[in-house]
């Protein structure tokens, strides 16, 4: 009887988090850049007012409602500057995603809007940390950051370097997490 009552519970576990569920597959999916990726167990995104770049507040709750990459980066920063590209293609290849960038601290909002035409970036979400209340809550030390976020908008995983997002590894590792 235990025995049933463990599995009809594991089962509805599984079931009322999906999203949880997935990351075994991810974690057996990682190959290249992606295994750099640090899967944890979910803890909730801390509460925090991004900005856009026109100043608009966008809530860190606004995240939620799809897997979400979560690229913490800086217009200094070389190894930001070079993984941003993959970063766009993965958002033009990967729709289900929310590929969002955070300018974290001294980032004047001229030199990303020039970096992002220079570089043809136009399928990401830009959205700048000038005090870097969410990058410190989050714990980036440096840079880049990037943070896979589950559609409850929970961090399930972190990538600390630069990466190609758009790799057939990270492609197989974002099939597997939306399963």
């Amino acid at each position: 009887m235990l025995r049933v009552v463990l599995m009809v519970y594991t089962a509805l576990a599984l079931g009322a988090n999906v999203a949880m569920a997935d990351v075994p597959a991810a974690k057996a999916a990682q190959a290249g850049d992606m295994r750099k990726l640090a899967f944890d167990e979910e803890r909730p995104l801390p509460q925090a007012d991004l900005l856009t770049l026109d100043d608009a507040v966008v809530p860190t709750g606004d995240l939620a409602g799809k897997w979400t990459v979560l690229n913490f980066w800086a217009t200094w920063c070389p190894p930001c500057r070079h993984e941003m590209p993959s970063l766009d293609r993965l958002q033009a290849q990967r729709p289900d995603l929310a590929v969002v960038t955070v300018a974290t601290g001294r980032n004047a909002v001229p030199k990303i809007r020039e970096f992002f035409e220079e570089e043809g970036i136009t399928n990401l979400q830009a959205l700048r940390d000038p005090d870097m209340a969410l990058s410190r809550s989050v714990g980036v030390i440096g840079l880049p950051v990037t943070l896979i976020l589950n559609p409850e908008g929970q961090i399930v995983g972190r990538l600390t370097g630069d990466a190609e997002w758009d790799s057939p590894d990270a492609l197989a590792l974002f099939d597997a997490l939306s399963g």
